[in-house]
C-alpha cells in the first residue's frame, strides 16, 4: 500500500510539503497518561505564539490556510485543521482530551501552529491519494449518519472506497477514524510551501517520539513528500 500525491495537486501546490508518519504496534486503548495530558496542556500555551493578531485570520498560521483553500473547491464553511484548534485556544474554551494518539499529534499542532491528522491504516481500501477529485467519493463525516460526498474540484485524501479526509485537512470521516482499537496509524500533516522544513519535522519528531514512549509504537515510516519525492510505501 502507499500513499501518492497525485500530480493534480502539484499543479496547485508546487512547492508544498507533505510530512508522513507510519506508526504501528501502537496501544491507543487505554486514557491518555498524566505525560500525555501535560504535553497537550503546555501546547496551548505554545500555541499563543501563534496568535499575536487581534483578528484570529490575521495570524500567520491561518492566513496562509485561507489562502490556500481559495485555491480549489472547497465545502462551504471549510478552514483548516490549525484555525479550529486555534479558534479554540483563542477562545479560552481549549482542545479537549480525545484519545491518547490523538492527544499527541493535536499537541504537536498547536505547538507548531501546523494541520495534523491520523487515520487509522488498517482501515484503508487500498492505496490512499491526495489530490483534486471528480466528486461524489462517499464521505461520512465523524458523528453524521448520511452520506455527504466530495465536491467537483475539492482536494481530498481518497482510497478506493471514498474520501478518507476531505478539503486537504478539514474534516476526518468515520470509516477511517482513530479509535480505541488502532494499532497502525498513518499520522499526515501538510504546508503550502517548504518554509516550515524545520518545524514540520520537529512536529513529525515529537508526535514520533512521544508515540514509541507513551503508546508502545514503533516508526514504520518518516518522510516529508513532496513534488520530487510524491509517493510514501508500506507494508
Amino acid at each position: 500500500m502507499s500513499l501518492i500525491i497525485e500530480n493534480s495537486f502539484w499543479e496547485i501546490f508546487p512547492d508544498a510539503e507533505i510530512g508522513v508518519l507510519l506508526l504501528e504496534d501502537l496501544d491507543n486503548s487505554q486514557p491518555s497518561s498524566q505525560a500525555v495530558l501535560d504535553l497537550l496542556a503546555q501546547a496551548h500555551t505554545d500555541a499563543r505564539t501563534h496568535l499575536q493578531a487581534e483578528t484570529l485570520s490575521a495570524n500567520a498560521a491561518v492566513a496562509v490556510w485561507r489562502e490556500a483553500y481559495r485555491r480549489f473547491k472547497t465545502k462551504k464553511g471549510a478552514r483548516a485543521s490549525i484555525e479550529a484548534l486555534l479558534k479554540r485556544v483563542e477562545s479560552g474554551r481549549g482542545v479537549g482530551s480525545i484519545n491518547p494518539l490523538v492527544d499527541i499529534y493535536n499537541a504537536a499542532s498547536l505547538r507548531y501552529g501546523l494541520p495534523c491528522g491520523a487515520e487509522d491504516a488498517d482501515t484503508f481500501a487500498g492505496d490512499v491519494r491526495l489530490g483534486v477529485t471528480a466528486g461524489g467519493d462517499a464521505f461520512y463525516a465523524l458523528g453524521e449518519a448520511d452520506n455527504n460526498p466530495t465536491l467537483a474540484g475539492e482536494i481530498c485524501y481518497r482510497d478506493d472506497a471514498g474520501a478518507v479526509c476531505r478539503c486537504l485537512n478539514w474534516r476526518d470521516g468515520q470509516r477511517t477514524m482513530l479509535t480505541e482499537h488502532s494499532r497502525r496509524a498513518l499520522v499526515v500533516m501538510e504546508y503550502p510551501d517548504g518554509s516550515r522544513r524545520a518545524d514540520m519535522q520537529a512536529a513529525l519528531a515529537l508526535i514520533a517520539e512521544t508515540a514509541v514512549r507513551e503508546l508502545g509504537a514503533s516508526v514504520a515510516a518518516q518522510a516529508l513528500l513532496c513534488r520530487q519525492e510524491p509517493q510514501l510505501l508500506w507494508t
